[in-house]
């Protein structure tokens, strides 16, 4: 499939699927330069996961789609600005015999807010192993993250709710939330979430690809949190996305459950590093995420 031609994926009209769907399809300005719209949500700053994923867009459309990506390292440098648009600039870096690279700068009202650089490699022949997938239950049997939040409040708060609504995926966790400090006594810092686009996504494996980038940002730096403070509680520290870097092992759809097991290794000088891992259902490891968060403590 060449670079013009690749379709955009259906998904059901006005669902969150079709508007992730529709954030991760870009507008080609010029041949290596393409536009992504920001929703213009209720928000601090714009969501780091989206930023990567359209930045990934850019990156693969720029390829002659055969290769599938297979790492990508990434900085956060700046905050975005909610409902403004945002321009990646791809440069092409290589087009070898086996691998493709690209780097792609983002800017956003005349200032760089990101940068990645993607590695795309076609598939070989090799050997495998991969350690066992840890043992959970299965989503099915777990509450829906809005569900459990609303059974302890007995109403979603009106951001939250609207955030619900509009929430492309369908996020389960492993254990049970915690809401006071008391119940974090001897709590190590790892944590699972099972994870699914809440719809169909097509058939485009980039699109599959940047879905699952997105989503990696959602729930990652909760695992240097839990020893601190509740996750869905009020928030005494203010936390930041500094870096990201991805391993893409298999190929996936992230429109079928995965699990998403997070752990910290080490937390000090205002800083989290959380590094995680996606299995698929038959507990094949397919993705392989770290990174690193600012955590600084608030005065409220």
């Amino acid at each position: 499939m060449t670079e013009s031609t690749r379709p955009v994926p259906p998904a059901a009209p006005g669902s969150p699927a079709e508007r992730l769907v529709d954030l991760l399809d870009l507008e080609r300005i010029e041949e290596n330069i393409f536009r992504g719209h920001s929703p213009d949500e209720p928000l601090q700053r714009v969501f780091g996961g989206q930023v990567a994923g359209q930045a990934l867009v850019a990156a693969g459309r720029t390829t002659d789609g055969e290769r599938p990506v297979h790492s990508l390292h990434a900085y956060f440098l700046r905050p975005g600005v909610p409902g403004v648009p945002i321009v990646y600039q791809v440069e092409r870096v290589r087009d070898g015999r086996s691998f493709t690279t690209r780097r792609v700068v983002a800017v956003q009202q005349g200032r760089t807010i990101f940068n990645l650089t993607a590695s795309f490699h076609r598939d070989e022949p090799g050997f495998e192993h991969q350690l066992p997938m840890p043992r959970v239950p299965d989503p099915e049997s777990l509450p829906r993250l809005a569900d459990e939040i609303r059974e302890h409040l007995g109403a979603l708060p009106e951001p939250l709710e609207h955030m619900a609504h509009r929430q492309p995926f369908d996020i389960r966790y492993v254990d049970r939330l915690r809401w006071t400090s008391r119940e974090l006594a001897g709590v190590e810092p790892r944590t699972a979430v099972w994870m699914r686009a809440v719809g169909p996504l097509g058939d485009d494996p980039l699109v599959h690809t940047c879905a699952i980038t997105y989503a990696s940002d959602m729930t990652l730096l909760d695992a240097v949190r839990l020893p601190i403070e509740p996750l869905w509680g009020p928030r005494g520290f203010d936390m930041a996305s500094l870096d990201h870097a991805m391993w893409f092992h298999r190929p996936f759809r992230a429109d079928e459950w995965f699990l998403y097991q997070q752990e910290s290794p080490v937390a000090t000088g205002a800083r989290g590093l959380a590094r995680g891992q996606l299995y698929d259902r038959r507990g094949r490891l397919i993705v392989s995420v770290m990174q690193e968060g600012l955590f600084r403590k608030t005065d409220g």
